[in-house]
């Protein structure tokens, strides 16, 4: 019998933030390294008093941020909500915190309830690499055209095959992905890059960023995406860019589920000082 399916069990959703530039990505490793996975469920298990597995609604990679991961997990412990808040963030490390907890219908996962996800990618472009912001921007010594490289990321929206946008070690049954936004602003010195889907591939985020990049200076045309998009084939592509921009923001759920919002999007301000809207 597995621990959802005992007596008295009961199904809580977490919504979590973690600066990734310290782990070795979000999953468990066999090999011990550091993960942001292992960190939230030694925690969880002090609080509850018996061992507590966690279900995300987007692993990512070594390096990427999250300010609104979501994750579930079952437990018989009688604990108030605040205990799965408060009382973990006790015995979390800094670089992660849980910012709220909902008991949920035990059919409800966070991975597959989930009905959009929205990343966002931060560009620091400037002559000088950052100090201040080394691990949670991307640099580059160079001006983007913003209003290029916007035009040119209209083509992926809507359902499309994504695999030239795909890393070779993404496991997915198909590379079908239905994007609904994606937009590119600047403020001051940074370049966001805004983009919704459904789900996304292994590296899509980044492998979009790194074809986007080369429109933003000139190299490419604004029409080389949509091309590439034709194309299906992940060499024809950009670069993967850097995982230190990237920051899964949200998650989405149906409307019975009554989650919280999931998370907020990193603003660099023009002062200098970081925000969040």
């Amino acid at each position: 019998m597995t621990l959802s399916e005992q007596p008295h069990c009961r199904r809580i959703a977490l919504g979590v933030e973690y600066d990734g530039s310290g782990f070795c990505g979000w999953q468990t490793q066999s090999c011990g390294t550091r993960t942001v996975q292992h960190e939230i469920e030694r925690a969880l298990s002090r609080v509850a008093d018996h061992p507590v597995r966690v279900v995300c609604a987007g692993r990512t990679d070594t390096g990427v941020h999250a300010t609104g991961q979501v994750v579930h997990f079952d437990t018989h412990a009688e604990r108030q909500l605040k205990a799965w808040v408060m009382g973990v963030n006790t015995h979390l490390p800094d670089d992660v915190c849980v910012h709220w907890a909902k008991p949920v219908d035990a059919d409800f996962s966070a991975r597959f309830s989930a009905t959009r996800r929205s990343y966002r990618y931060v560009i620091q472009q400037r002559s000088a690499r950052p100090a201040l912001y080394s691990r949670r921007v991307t640099w580059v010594r160079y001006p983007l055209d913003t209003a290029a490289m916007h035009l040119a990321a209209q083509a992926l929206l809507g359902e499309n095959d994504f695999s030239s946008f795909r890393s070779s070690a993404c496991q997915a049954e198909h590379a079908m992905r239905f994007v609904e936004f994606i937009e590119i602003t600047s403020a001051s010195a940074f370049v966001y890059i805004d983009i919704r889907a459904n789900a996304f591939l292994h590296h899509m985020v980044r492998n979009i960023v790194g074809s986007l990049l080369k429109i933003g200076t000139g190299e490419r045309p604004v029409a080389w995406l949509a091309e590439l998009l034709a194309r299906r084939d992940r060499t024809q592509a950009g670069p993967t860019a850097p995982a230190d921009g990237l920051y899964l923001v949200a998650v989405q759920y149906p409307a019975e589920h009554e989650l919280p919002e999931s998370g907020i999007a990193p603003i660099f301000g023009v002062d200098g000082r970081h925000q969040s809207t």
